[in-house]
């Protein structure tokens, strides 16, 4: 562990919001079969069209080992993407669950330099190995773009965090207080870990995730920040669902909630889609996994046209300035995650771009 003077926030950097400006989005080629058993034949052509439509607003950067490349990129090409903003880099990977093992940019609150702060991955508590080349991917981006790297010896993976670019930080106990994260933390420990590396003043806990998640209570699938002081939460309105109580759980500390004003955070609710469950097994679908990229916010869709149109509409009036997209995630679900759990933003340079 760095010393304390060294530490990210110690020097003037913090993590952005994901609303703020972004550079790239990073995502990782799927290959893995097992990540999508029996149902793999769709995957490229779903991640494909992610890659078309974040190409229409910003570039997009993708892991990728340069033998599957060609494929990867004809893919691309069939989906409608503008290879003009796309780039393939030669980074191997285990996996395609990008927003987990890539890095986690922060930004110098002065001079807007971007730098890499590099956790380590394990998979979500050691359920998925061989996960050594996704636990490099870090390290790899900030070689390449020749950005300052921050090592931090303890797990954690950017899909359990939300922030609000002004001090907060929003994650579950299920997920960072897990044992098989860092058995060895306690939760004051982690707290100022996250502070000293993310620029954060204050952890906002809630309970637990969503059934079906294998991460152990991801925040992306049930509550994220729209703008500083507002959340938009996950519930479900049916009782006898196995999300119901952790839902209203969740919405009740929402409710107890305090931003640093003083003042009541506002709240907007989100519906689950209805369940959705391949081979008997009960799938983390939420409309909570949408991503947030330069003038757009991209929306998961689960064949369900009713509640897929009313948590379009719920978005878009949270994101009043933005487009609201909808990307069907059918296929996807069925490895336990869609759009944000994919994708990882990566902060615009504002030093390169003359604003300070």
């Amino acid at each position: 562990m760095m010393a304390a003077q060294n530490t990210p926030s110690a020097l003037g950097f913090r993590m952005p919001a994901e609303w703020e400006p972004q550079a790239a989005v990073w995502l990782s080629w799927p290959h893995n079969r097992t990540t999508w058993p029996g149902n793999f034949k769709p995957i490229p052509r779903a991640f494909a069209a992610l890659v078309a439509v974040v190409s229409r607003y910003e570039q997009v950067r993708i892991n990728c080992a340069a033998s599957q490349q060609p494929r990867a990129r004809q893919c691309c090409v069939q989906a409608g993407a503008d290879l003009a903003r796309v780039t393939f880099y030669d980074h191997p990977t285990n996996d395609a669950w990008c927003r987990d093992h890539g890095p986690i940019f922060v930004q110098h609150r002065t001079t807007g330099e971007v730098a890499v702060t590099d956790w380590a991955y394990n998979a979500w508590g050691g359920k998925y190995p061989p996960y050594d080349l996704d636990n490099k991917i870090p390290a790899r981006v900030a070689q390449e773009l020749k950005l300052r790297r921050f090592r931090n010896p303890l797990v954690l993976e950017g899909g359990s965090i939300d922030v609000n670019g002004q001090g907060l930080l929003l994650t579950t106990e299920q997920c960072l207080l897990n044992p098989n994260r860092n058995p060895h933390c306690t939760r004051t420990q982690l707290e100022k870990n996250l502070k000293d590396y993310l620029g954060i003043k204050q952890v906002l806990w809630l309970g637990s995730g969503i059934a079906g998640d294998d991460t152990d209570g991801h925040i992306d699938d049930i509550t994220r920040f729209y703008q500083a002081d507002r959340f938009v939460t996950a519930i479900e309105r049916n009782s006898r669902s196995p999300n119901y109580k952790a839902l209203q759980d969740n919405l009740s500390r929402l409710k107890s909630f305090r931003t640093p004003a003083g003042k009541r955070f506002k709240i907007v609710t989100l519906p689950m889609p209805k369940p959705i469950g391949f081979r008997g097994q009960l799938v983390p679908a939420s409309y909570a996994n949408f991503l947030i990229i330069n003038g757009a916010v991209l929306v998961p869709q689960f064949r369900q046209p009713r509640r897929d149109a009313a948590a379009c509409a719920i978005l878009g009036d949270c994101f009043k300035d933005r487009e609201i997209v909808p990307l069907d995630c059918y296929d996807l679900i069925w490895g336990l995650g869609t759009l944000h759990c994919l994708s990882q933003q990566q902060p615009a340079d504002l030093g390169a771009l003359g604003k300070h």
